[in-house]
């Protein structure tokens, strides 16, 4: 039962980052092939909202629940162990990550992928344009943005 509860967990979660086009992984060791999240190229020191954004990301690809909670806007606390769980289940890790926030600070927008093998196979999901917010003097990861 707790098999078929964890692949049911995994496919919602993994259709939902499909259909948002985003996401990220918890890897046991990284795909064939995987540059690890440091080798990525890193945003300007004073670019505080990218570095927030890259520090989720990697927490979130490395299954790292104090990273996420760190890095989590409290609208999202609900989340916190979804959002570390979300490639529990396989082998991820992130390639070419590189983000830079806007001019105002409220969105980060990264490129590269999150890569998972699924079934012996890789599965990018692409990185996106992800919402920020300050707290308590600090930017932390709060989502993505809705379209107007």
């Amino acid at each position: 039962m707790k098999n078929v509860l964890t692949f049911v967990l995994l496919l919602g979660l993994t259709l939902l980052l499909a259909a948002c086009g985003g996401g990220a992984a918890a890897p046991t060791s990284a795909p064939e092939g995987a540059q690890a999240p440091d080798s990525a190229v890193a945003p300007p020191a004073d670019d505080a909202a990218a570095l927030a954004v890259e520090a989720y990301l990697t927490a979130k690809v490395a299954g790292d629940r104090e990273g996420v909670a760190a890095n989590i806007c409290a609208a999202l606390e609900s989340r916190i162990d979804a959002e570390t769980l979300s490639f529990n289940a396989v082998q991820a890790a992130l390639e070419e990550m590189s983000c830079a926030s806007d001019a105002g600070g409220a969105t980060v927008t990264c490129t590269g992928r999150i890569t998972a093998v699924y079934g012996g196979e890789n599965r990018d999901f692409p990185l996106a344009t992800y919402a920020v917010t300050q707290e308590d003097g600090e930017y932390k990861w709060c989502g993505e943005p809705t379209a107007s």
